[in-house]
């Protein structure tokens, strides 16, 4: 089993993140270099979380047996096969190896890589994707140029922070400048960094995750969130539609202007194809390409306007798409909701549903999860579920919050992940060891990553399921993710006294603690702000259990959910109002569609038969006389061969009846024959023949 565990996880992290990314990305749509870019991100991010633990194992593996090899054994011991064997010789350290046991020399070089990978792509490459993503350049040298320079103010400003560690090194008479002290800087700046982030996401998530699956178990209460989504979804919805329009009349404008053979016609064309179809075909049939451009008499836009227009074009048609379907999507939700609410006064223990799901759902899962199941964990098991789990995650909170607090402490031991940790390692069960560490780093995690998919900067960042998140904000994740992981796992490893500048002692660190070099370079970090800061996650929760943020966001006008608001409750009303309606209409198709089904099979059928029966019983008059118009015509047509075409139609005139009954008469053949409708009220081409050529 040694390295199978690595392994195995390696391989689960990438499907995970792979799962993760095709439902937010839009793997069809998407540039192939932004897809490889967030997936590795994203990839290298979970695998440092995952990996970690089995990092700590091994770690405690070592420092049993570098202890059992430095203390001499007691008299009559025997020592063969100290480490491998699973019943243990009596000794002063009754050392087992791991199951998921990594050998040495494999995790240094792993993390090495995992590390300065993860560095490279949130600090140099992944910026300059996003400008280069998020440029609206026609060609490759364009993009990257436009991307060269948005970024030299961000790079610039890193170099900066980077010199000023720098230069108080230099001016340090202690300290000496070498390579392996400078690599240590450039890894305490970007954890520093990172830190101060953590921890503002880390406050926020240990109070609202807890407190989303409490009020998850309230369907009053989610229903009437739903109902506040509805009415601001639906005013950005309709800023995105006017947003779109007056973009795509730029373009028609432009579209107009420049023909053919214009030199920027081409920029023209690519522009058309990023708009959607609708608007494509209404450019193509109002363009005119027949007409030459006058550079003397017309202006015409530049092609820096053009690449603005490009990026406009580009910003227009993904948020309108996102906003199509975060509206459907939010419809269902509500009447889902809406159902339950219904469903829950249900005497007969069946859920029924207004509206049929669009897609068919699984055999597997119809017969196991029926409308009687449904019922149940939606009406009466799913509230009990949520509660108890908001429950143990505010454990989880608590726990975590006093750790944070206290982890510096090292006599006595005040941290209460280093507290089950030590005792684990006491008894040396490492599959304990494992998970503990696996379920407090996890939930840290959870605390961190899904603020950042929760959060949203007006339309700048914004993280959308369903494959509507842009380019620009898939990037931008893959590098919070990045500058976030290392510093979580380094406050981690501080929390469980695994690291030795914590925990004060001389024992073997850990493979990924290594690589990070002594922070002892600078002290004021290692030893000032890395231990205080995160007490300030305190003041966070205490913010975040009460609202603050969101009570500030309200008053300076943007508009959050809080229940005893008055404009809350009229955004709840308005959204109740447009989901009544839209149930309404999807009502009416439904109805209408049952209509024509249900009138499709009760009249097709009989249709059809008599149309047959008609068919075959046809008066005999009116069958020859069908006979006779039709022999007249063609005897008439088969004689006038050699004559012009003119004559041909005269001589088909001459076979139809002429209608007298009609006021005004036409001696054009052309429009007699063409079927168009006279005043009369008759059309002319239609012979005694024709009439019964439908019966």
């Amino acid at each position: 089993m040694s390295g199978a565990a690595l392994g195995l996880e390696i391989v689960f992290v990438f499907f995970l993140a792979l799962f993760l990314l095709h439902r937010y990305g839009d793997f069809k749509k998407q540039h192939r270099l932004v897809i490889v870019g967030t997936l590795l991100a994203w990839y290298l991010c979970f695998l440092i979380v995952f990996i970690l633990p089995l990092d700590v194992s091994t770690t405690i593996y070592n420092r049993c047996k570098h202890a059992a090899a430095n203390s001499s054994p007691p008299e009559g011991s025997n020592m063969t096969g100290l480490y491998a064997t699973a019943t243990p010789v009596p000794s002063q350290h009754p050392c087992f190896k791991p199951w998921s046991y990594i050998p040495d020399g494999i995790m240094p070089i792993f993390w090495r890589v995992v590390y300065w990978t993860s560095q490279f792509l949130t600090w140099i490459l992944l910026p300059f994707m996003q400008s280069y993503a998020r440029s609206g350049g026609f060609s490759i040298t364009g993009k990257i140029k436009t991307a060269l320079i948005e970024n030299a103010i961000y790079y610039g400003t890193y170099l900066l922070i980077f010199g000023a560690f720098l230069i108080y090194v230099a001016v340090n008479p202690h300290l000496h400048l070498e390579w392996n002290q400078l690599q240590t800087i450039g890894i305490a700046a970007a954890n520093t960094w990172g830190l101060f982030l953590l921890v503002l996401l880390l406050g926020y998530g240990l109070v609202e995750i807890p407190r989303s699956y409490w009020n998850g178990a309230k369907r009053g209460y989610l229903l009437m969130k739903t109902y506040f989504k509805a009415a601001k979804l639906m005013t950005e919805k309709a800023d995105a539609e006017e947003t779109l329009e007056d973009v795509m009349e730029e373009v028609r404008k432009v579209n107009e202007s420049i023909k053919y053979n214009h030199p920027l016609r081409k920029c023209v064309d690519t522009i058309l194809k990023k708009c959607p179809i609708d608007y494509q075909e209404k450019m193509g049939r109002n363009m005119d390409d027949y007409e030459d451009f006058d550079e003397k008499h017309n202006t015409y836009p530049s092609e820096k306007s053009l690449v603005k227009l490009h990026k406009q074009v580009i910003y227009s048609v993904q948020r309108h798409r996102r906003t199509q379907v975060q509206w459907q999507i939010l419809l269902e939700q509500a009447f889902y909701l809406e159902d339950v609410a219904k469903n829950e006064t249900s005497a007969t223990c069946q859920f029924v549903h207004t509206f049929q799901s669009p897609e068919p759902e699984n055999r597997f899962i119809q017969y196991f999860y029926n409308p009687t199941v449904e019922w149940y964990w939606e009406c009466l098991l799913r509230p009990w579920f949520y509660r108890i789990l908001a429950v143990v995650l505010s454990i989880f909170s608590v726990i975590v919050v006093w750790s944070e607090c206290t982890f510096f402490s090292t006599r006595p031991v005040l941290s209460l992940f280093a507290v089950f940790i030590q005792l684990a390692e006491k008894t040396y069960n490492y599959i304990y060891i494992e998970i503990a560490c696996f379920l407090s780093i996890f939930f840290l995690s959870i605390c961190v990553y899904s603020t950042v998919f929760r959060i949203r900067v007006f339309n700048y960042y914004y993280l959308a399921s369903h494959h509507q998140t842009d380019a620009y904000s898939l990037l931008f994740s893959g590098m919070l993710f990045c500058r976030l992981t290392p510093p979580l796992c380094l406050n981690f490893l501080g929390l469980t006294h695994m690291d030795s500048s914590i925990s004060h002692q001389n024992t073997q660190p850990t493979a990924y603690t290594s690589i990070m070099g002594s922070m002892k370079v600078l002290s004021f970090i290692a030893d000032g702000f890395y231990i205080y800061y995160p007490m300030l996650v305190v003041i966070l929760c205490i913010a975040t259990y009460f609202s603050l943020g969101t009570r500030c966001l309200n008053l300076l006008g943007f508009q959050q959910f809080m229940g005893d608001n008055d404009m809350t409750s009229d955004l709840v009303d308005e959204g109740k109002e447009l989901i009544r309606r839209e149930k309404r209409k999807r009502q009416r198709q439904e109805e209408g569609e049952n209509r024509r089904r249900e009138w499709k099979e009760r009249y097709g059928h009989s249709r059809e038969d008599s149309t047959r029966n008609r068919n075959v019983h046809i008066d005999p008059k009116e069958s020859n006389f069908s006979e006779m118009s039709t022999n007249r015509s063609t005897s008439k047509y088969t004689r006038a061969n050699n004559r012009t075409e003119r004559d041909r139609i005269e001589l088909l005139q001459d076979a139809e009846p002429l209608d007298f009954n009609a006021e005004t008469f036409t001696d054009d053949p052309l429009e007699s024959e063409s079927g168009r409708y006279q005043p009369g009220g008759r059309y002319l081409s239609m012979s005694r023949s024709r009439i019964f050529d439908d019966v």
